[in-house]
């Protein structure tokens, strides 16, 4: 019938001499086959994929991913999805680029100077500061407060006209000479029974006018058994120790000990040491009494007496050890001050999946 497959029309082929439909046993399964120009041509259905000439399989939808979740933004920013892309902006209050959004300050050393970090943002701290009628000025992040000439009074509560005082028909009242104030911040200016102004500070201020000023910035403008508390120089020990134990300053910062014949961790309680039965103290033992400070202890080498700080205290044994920290200013910037210790403040504080940082003890 035939010998190539020209012989054959198009949808037929020389098989064995004989024009013949080519595609049975060609295609995989659920393959559809087409015959085009005497050759067998395999092809998987609409819905299914694979190879037509093994096996055609229904075709599986495509997985929908959401590519904000878990977010690739890092912490402080959100995600958001555009045309199947994450894209990720800081929250509101954050600057930087993610992965790096940080707050815009955590310390007012952060912002200029004319503003100070508050709720980590720089702003001008004056609002609300300042007494009524009184004017604020922003002095290296720090709100100064003044009464505007001629109101005179405290700038941190009111300021107010001046009384008025009756002027005598004969002559001419002298001008007041504390208008406009000579006596600078912080002061009260009184007129003398000569006539002369005298200045003096505000009480809770130092120094002389026109330079009063708070009595301590820092521990440093304070003598070394006081400690520098909402700008007052102040007796640190207060509320610091546990009970039954007393308290000692060492450079401005409070170190807590038992009382005699208690023991304990003197930063919570003191309890009674333990009766025991009376022993002649020997001697010759140099650590009786014991030379050593406080939260310290005693032992014997060469006959010598050896002070040692106990452990987790630390400091000069025989004059008085100290725990690692007891603010967070006490530990480098990347620790924290927790239960005396400096440690990472990062551990059970942010959610799942999610990355801590620690910025000024924080």
């Amino acid at each position: 019938e035939c010998v190539l497959n020209t012989d054959c029309p198009r949808d037929r082929a020389c098989i064995r001499n004989k024009c013949q439909d080519p595609c049975p046993g060609t295609c995989g399964q659920n393959a559809v086959c087409q015959v085009i120009n005497h050759i067998p041509m395999c092809s998987c259905p609409q819905g299914m994929a694979g190879n037509p000439f093994v096996d055609c399989r229904p075709q599986q939808a495509p997985t929908v991913t959401q590519p904000c979740i878990p977010s690739p933004c890092g912490p402080n920013s959100q995600c958001r999805e555009v045309n199947g892309q994450a894209v990720c902006s800081c929250l509101p209050g954050f600057i930087s680029t993610p992965p790096t959004c940080r707050p815009e300050c955590v310390v007012s050393s952060e912002c200029a100077l004319n503003e100070a970090c508050i709720n980590q943002r720089c702003v001008d701290p004056c609002p609300g500061t300042c007494g009524l009628s009184a004017q604020c000025s922003v002095i290296n992040h720090n709100p100064i407060c003044s009464c505007p000439p001629p109101l005179i009074g405290d700038p941190f509560s009111r300021c107010f006209p001046k009384p008025a005082v009756a002027i005598p028909t004969s002559p001419e009242a002298p001008a007041d000479p504390c208008v406009p104030s000579p006596c600078g911040l912080y002061s009260t200016c009184v007129v003398t029974s000569a006539g002369s102004p005298s200045c003096s500070c505000l009480p809770g201020y130092v120094g002389l006018a026109p330079n009063c000023r708070p009595e301590c910035v820092s521990n440093s403008d304070c003598s070394p058994l006081l400690a520098c508390i909402n700008q007052k120089c102040r007796d640190p020990c207060p509320g610091s120790c546990g009970l039954n134990a007393d308290c000692r300053v060492v450079m401005h910062i409070p170190n807590c000990f038992c009382v005699q014949d208690y023991i304990g961790d003197p930063f919570t309680v003191c309890n009674p040491r333990p009766s025991e039965p009376p022993t002649a103290a020997t001697p010759t033992d140099p650590c009786f009494p014991s030379p050593c400070g406080a939260n310290a202890r005693c032992r014997v080498e060469n006959t010598y007496a050896v002070c040692e700080c106990l452990p987790e205290f630390q400091g000069n044994p025989y004059e008085g050890c100290r725990p690692e920290c007891l603010v967070s200013s006490d530990c480098p910037m990347n620790k924290a001050c927790i239960n005396t210790k400096c440690r990472d403040p990062c551990p059970g504080t942010c959610g799942l999946s999610a990355i801590c940082t620690v910025s000024n003890h924080i």
